[in-house]
Formats: C-alpha cells, structure tokens, sequence
C-alpha cells in the first residue's frame, strides 16, 4: 500500500498560463440538495468553486437557490424539478458531482438515474453520500462511460461493495472496485484510495473533521481537481490529500474544523503548494 504525502500537490497543482481563462479550468455540475438538505450541495459547490473550477452549476431543489447565492454568488443555479434545463449542462460538464442531499426518496431516484443516462466518456462523474446507497440499494449499474469515482464512508461502502466493515481489508476493496471499474473513494480516519490497481493511505487527517459536510466538500474537492486538472487518478489523490492536510493545519488552533472553512482555504493552500 502506497502513501499518498504533500509531494501529490506539486504533481497535479499546476500554475496558471497567463492566457488561460473560465473555460481552461472546466465545468462542474453539482446535483444534489433535497428541500431538507440543502446545506450538503452547498457546501460540496462551494469546495468545487474554491478549489479553482471555471465554472460551476448547481442543480438543486429550488429552496437552495437563495442559500446558495448568498453563500456562494459564483455558482450557477438549475432547479431540478426543471431537470430538462439541467441536461445540456450535465452534458457539457467536465465533472459531473451527483450524491451530497440528494436524498433517498423516488425524486432522488429519478435524478440519479436520469443523470447516470447522460454521463459520457470523457467525463468524471463523482458519486458521493446518498446517491452511494440509491446505487446499492435500487441495484443501479454505473454508467461505462465516465470515468467514475466513488467517495463512501466505510457504511455506505459496505452497501455499496458487500463487504461488512471489519472486513474492509485493503486488498478486499480493491477487489471489488476493481471489478466495478471505478475510483474507490473509503472516507475513514486514514482514507484509502482503490485506483489504478492500486490501494494508497492518506497519511493526514484529524478528529476535528468527525463533523457533518467534511464528506460533502471533499465530493466538491474531487470534482473541482478533476475538472482543471490534466491527470484525473492524481488529481484525486491531491484533492484527498489537500481535504486533511488544510483541516489539520486549522486544528492546531482549533477544537472542530468546519467544512467551509476547508474550501475557503484551498485559494491560498493550493498557491502555497503549486509546481513552479
């Protein structure tokens, strides 16, 4: 098992070319945010955003849409109970971000569905929170188009995989994310990615991050790296290596990290930690 270290960041965090611009740095949509849980995809848009996307979508209940403009007045908004509007942006997107609030009603089925239809080679598409036990549960097959990153907690990774959780063995989840041809994401107090035929150990993290939204931002992470950044597997072991590396520094003063104090320190964290 590899370590993934601070070395990850200087790999995949490229400085800007002075003629890039929005488009240079892709486009996210993030779907996600049930009337009772909005909070989830704001927070997962605002990591999307901060971490340095061109542009970003959020495709919500419609309740969301003032929070979400007054947390965050970059973000795009699409009402998905208007989800015909959504798809050509879902369809355009570089990174598609669905999971975070989206719920586990007959509604949260049908978005993730429709939006699973529309997902295409050359995309990333994150499946984050709720939309992991839609999967399991409604035995969804992932799409074998994108390239598909899994982020579940070690629960969610049980429903999705099988595996109860004291048997949650490297070589076990590899196994299977192996056979489901995906990014394995498994959120824990050293989270383990399954890539490449691979299992990698974040080397950071902290008890200050054991609070709602950390699993949420880091969806938003992921799809912000992925979407500006050439190398998707690296982009998301930085993405995951920058989540804990930002929330440890935080700790050092502070008994709790919150979620939105992760993404709005990535502007600076990623300025310090880019390859020259």
């Amino acid at each position: 098992m590899k370590k993934i270290t601070d070395k990850i960041l200087t790999k995949v965090i490229r400085q800007r070319p002075a003629d890039s611009f929005k488009g240079t740095y892709g486009k996210v949509a993030l779907v996600g945010g049930s009337q009772n849980f909005g909070g989830a995809i704001i927070m997962a848009s605002l990591a999307a955003v901060y971490s340095g996307a061109g542009l970003v979508t959020t495709v919500s209940d419609s309740t969301n849409q003032t929070s979400l403009h007054d947390w965050l007045p970059e973000a795009m908004f699409v009402d998905n109970n208007q989800f015909e509007m959504a798809e050509p942006i879902l369809s355009a997107a570089t990174v598609i971000v669905i999971g975070p609030g989206l719920g586990t009603d007959e509604k949260a089925r049908t978005l993730l569905e429709r939006t699973f239809a529309l997902a295409k080679p050359g995309q990333v598409l994150v499946i984050d929170g709720s939309a992991l036990t839609l999967l399991a549960n409604s035995k969804l097959t992932l799409p074998s188009g994108p390239l598909n990153v899994l982020t579940p907690h070690q629960m969610e990774w049980q429903r999705v995989s099988g595996i109860k959780i004291a048997d949650q063995t490297p070589e076990a989840n590899l196994a299977v994310a192996n056979q489901l041809n995906a990014i394995a994401v498994i959120k824990s107090h050293r989270t383990q990615v399954c890539l490449n035929n691979q299992v990698y150990e974040n080397t950071g993290g902290t008890p200050a991050q054991a609070t709602g939204g950390m699993g949420d931002t880091l969806a938003g992470m992921i799809g912000g790296f992925t979407a500006q950044f050439a190398d998707k597997p690296a982009a998301v072991l930085a993405a995951v290596y920058a989540h804990s590396a930002i929330a440890d520094q935080l700790a050092k003063k502070q008994y709790v990290v919150l979620p939105h104090q992760i993404s709005e320190s990535l502007p600076e964290f990623m300025h310090a930690h880019q390859a020259n």
